[in-house]
């Protein structure tokens, strides 16, 4: 290999090894913090029924090589950019970061809704069955992944790099908000049901992708409900039980009971 070849091959792995090293501090650091407050909370538990933390350690030791892919991703395209390989991004300006965050966001959820609904297609579900063994999830499932789920679901991470003018820094606050917003989404915890949680919002709290774990079938945006009230894949218990934290009732709404019903009224 030429030396040239060599010294890039280098320069890559070092920011690989950057971006790696950060996905992992952020992993741990939300993991251990949001676990204390849990356990500080137990009324805020979303499914009682269920303890989830059985599988922490199958989760981590997942979610470790799954943060290994997605960083490979992130740290490929930010490569790129860096040697002038992709579409040049915006100066860095308060008002180019913001402007390309915001975008961002709203474009990777729908990435993430459309890949979510792969997935779940029966020839692609293999793939992502494993995630799905943690029924009630916890702070560590949300990276609890296979190669080809990580692959489909953060490989906009790589391909946004080539379609947006966006500076790294938003792109890097993009995918740190991702991680720990994802993390709170699967804590198994409830702390932000309110209004703006449910409809007409299109924000959501960790319910509604909590709902997913345990209805399987529907529910499979990331940061909207957007994509699943078009689609008509927003399950049918979500408004009622975000009503039901908010009036202090601690989410009633039987989950575990009506889980098998829900899975076999669903759509795919």
């Amino acid at each position: 290999m030429p030396a040239d070849w060599l010294t890039l091959v280098g320069d890559y792995c070092l920011v690989f090894v950057a971006v790696y090293g950060a996905m992992l501090a952020v992993y741990f650091l939300t993991g251990v913090s949001l676990s204390a407050l849990n356990a500080r909370h137990p009324e805020r538990k979303i499914q009682k029924g269920r303890d989830g933390g059985k599988r922490m350690w199958v989760e981590i030791r997942s979610s470790v090589s799954a943060l290994g892919v997605s960083s490979l991703l992130l740290s490929a395209g930010y490569f790129a950019q860096s040697r002038g390989w992709t579409i040049a991004p915006l100066e860095t300006s308060w008002w180019s970061v913001s402007l390309m965050f915001a975008l961002s966001v709203v474009l990777h959820d729908g990435w993430f809704y459309w890949g979510h609904r792969l997935l779940h297609l029966p020839a692609m579900y293999r793939f992502h069955a494993p995630h799905h063994k943690s029924v009630a999830p916890t702070v560590w499932s949300n990276d609890s992944s296979t190669t080809v789920d990580t692959l489909i679901e953060h490989g906009y991470y790589l391909v946004v790099w080539f379609v947006l003018p966006i500076p790294a820094v938003a792109l890097f606050a993009h995918r740190l908000f991702d991680q720990v917003s994802g993390m709170i989404g699967h804590s198994g915890f409830e702390y932000f049901a309110s209004k703006s949680a449910r409809w007409p919002s299109p924000f959501i709290c960790t319910s509604f992708h909590d709902l997913h774990h345990s209805g399987f079938r529907y529910n499979y945006g990331n940061f909207f409900s957007l994509w699943d009230r078009l689609m008509g894949t927003v399950d049918p218990r979500y408004d009622a039980m975000v009503a039901d934290w908010e009036q202090g009732r601690d989410g009633e709404t039987d989950i575990a009971g009506s889980a098998d019903k829900a899975a076999g009224e669903g759509r795919a």
